[in-house]
């Protein structure tokens, strides 16, 4: 049996934590900026954790992580 290869795409996006947590960068980022306030766009700078309903999900396509 092969190994299990880890969803390549997922592996860029998402990193593991110290304690074993999934850690994703936010959206409403890349366009649109001055449409934001000053602290919308420094708290949406800030990595966040994944949530409960997404955690499985996610978890199993980074096999390997």
């Amino acid at each position: 049996m092969p190994k299990m290869k880890s969803h390549r795409g997922a592996a860029k996006r998402f990193k593991r934590t110290g304690s074993g947590k999934l850690k994703r960068h936010q959206a409403y980022t890349s366009h649109l900026a001055h449409g934001k306030t000053t602290k919308q766009k420094r708290q949406l700078a800030k990595a966040t954790i994944v949530s409960t309903g997404d955690y499985k999900r996610i978890k199993d396509m980074l096999y390997n992580l």
